[in-house]
């Protein structure tokens, strides 16, 4: 029975066979030659050989040309003419053997320099040494640094805060230790380099907003929602961020955080906040834009900030709930892989600390003073002052642009120069051109701090007005 079924079904396929389309028995018959040759080809062939001569070899040899490891840079470039400073850059600084009122370090609240600060710094070198030759899991967290973590915390009035060696990296390596890939990213085309490369190393789905432009931002987390109905599936398992700035870095703008809070609740993001030019400058005990704004601190996810401008250390620091920050402390890459804040930094950076507890009336002397140059800057002929009236770091930008960033730069660094011939140290503002986002037009950085006088204030306003009617015109 067995055979007779067999039969028949080969009886069956031999009448289909006649059946079929001629056009179908030609692409089988067509498609079964192709899978024979691609079972019996190569799959690639050998290049005819071509015997050289000796002669012929050498110079071929003689006229290659390797591919350059770098391209090119003019020697020109600002990065390979940098200015000297010998000495401290306090309110006072050296800068190529001349003595200029400095307009250009963010020593925001003159604790550079201060005698409190350097002897808190000298007690720990000599009970710590220089350095710690270890990350905070392996033998660096000295009791220094978890007082530190203590005081910021406490300081911030949030539970918990952890420190890093490097301001830089600090919101770079927190990013990524919360957004990883898939997750999506909404953050201010304005945004600093250190926040570009924390959504880098993130690899989430990043969707930049207009500066500090509530509706287009609405916008896109409408967007969002949209997409998030279609495949609700995936939504629940899209983590979804704001990234923005207290003061931003590129424009001195202060963001809009009550409408960034209301846009938190409605729609449901986490808000990672970087306060590095805010903290130690706003509000009325310096703790930030959340004071300045009389919001809540805990409605912020993460708050990051570096110890560079304000506290005159080294680092930064996260602060927020106890299990984010704790989260770091496995997943921040800058934490656990760099050596450990130097403790004689950290003990400076308490020190800073204790002296801003202590004298509150610095903020608004600071305010004050940034006030003053703000108002006195108007007018100045061809320039236009960027940012805040009370941001401590001020860009002056060219009105018109003289047809190419490269002929702009070079007008604004004459500027600087003149300025520095007179005694005035300011600084342009530096990018790395082709990897920024969206780059900032070139720009003179001009950065107040409260040792500066009113005299001083007032003569750096004239002598921009000076340099620019001389340079500009």
């Amino acid at each position: 029975a067995a055979g007779v079924g067999q039969q028949w079904v080969l009886v069956e396929m031999v009448q289909a066979f006649y059946e079929a389309p001629a056009y179908h028995l030609i692409l089988e018959g067509i498609l079964i030659l192709w899978i024979i040759r691609l079972l019996f080809s190569k799959t690639y062939k050998l290049q005819e050989r071509s015997d050289l001569t000796l002669k012929e070899k050498e110079e071929l040899i003689e006229e290659w040309q390797p591919e350059p490891l770098v391209p090119p840079v003019p020697k020109d470039h600002p990065a390979l003419n940098y200015n000297i400073v010998s000495g401290p850059p306090t309110h006072i600084i050296t800068v190529n053997g001349k003595e200029c009122i400095n307009f250009a370090s963010f020593n925001f609240l003159g604790l550079l320099n201060n005698e409190k600060v350097k002897s808190a710094a000298q007690a720990s070198l000599k009970k710590y040494g220089v350095g710690t030759c270890g990350p905070r899991g392996f033998y660096g967290t000295f009791d220094v640094h978890l007082e530190l973590e203590e005081r910021l915390a406490k300081f911030m009035r949030t539970e918990e805060a952890i420190i890093y060696s490097y301001g830089f990296a600090t919101i770079a390596s927190a990013i990524p230790a919360y957004s990883k890939r898939g997750d999506i990213v909404f953050v201010d085309e304005a945004a600093c380099f250190a926040i570009q490369k924390g959504l880098q190393a993130s690899r989430s789905n990043i969707k930049l907003f207009k500066h500090n432009d509530m509706a287009d931002l609405e916008r896109l987390l409408k967007e969002q929602e949209t997409e998030d109905q279609k495949n609700p599936r995936k939504a629940r398992v899209t983590r979804r961020f704001i990234v923005v700035e207290g003061l931003y870095m590129n424009t001195g703008d202060i963001c809009p955080l009550p409408e960034l809070i209301k846009l938190k609740y409605k729609y449901k993001v986490r808000i990672f906040l970087e306060e590095s030019l805010s903290f130690g400058v706003l509000g009325a005990h310096g703790r930030g834009i959340t004071e300045h704004f009389g919001i809540n601190i805990d409605d912020i996810d993460l708050i990051s900030a570096n110890m560079e401008n304000s506290l005159a250390s080294i680092g930064g620091f996260c602060c927020g709930r106890s299990f984010i920050i704790d989260h770091q402390r496995l997943s921040g890459q800058g934490y656990c892989f760099s050596a450990s804040l130097p403790p004689l930094l950290a003990a400076a950076a308490i020190e800073a600390l204790n002296i801003m507890e202590d004298n509150p009336d610095i903020f608004q002397t600071l305010r004050a003073k940034c006030e003053r140059i703000h108002k006195a800057l108007q007018g100045i002929s061809g320039l236009k002052v960027v940012g805040e009236s009370f941001s401590p770091a001020l860009h002056l930008q060219l009105k018109e642009s003289c047809g190419s960033r490269e002929n702009d730069v070079k007008l604004l660094k004459r500027v600087v120069d003149y300025c520095m011939n007179s005694g005035i140290a300011l600084t342009q503002a530096r990018y790395l051109e082709k990897e920024e986002k969206c780059l900032p037009p070139p720009s003179i950085r001009v950065v107040i701090t409260v040792e500066q006088t009113e005299q001083e204030l007032d003569k750096a306003a004239s002598l921009l007005k000076e340099a620019a009617q001389s340079v500009l015109n």
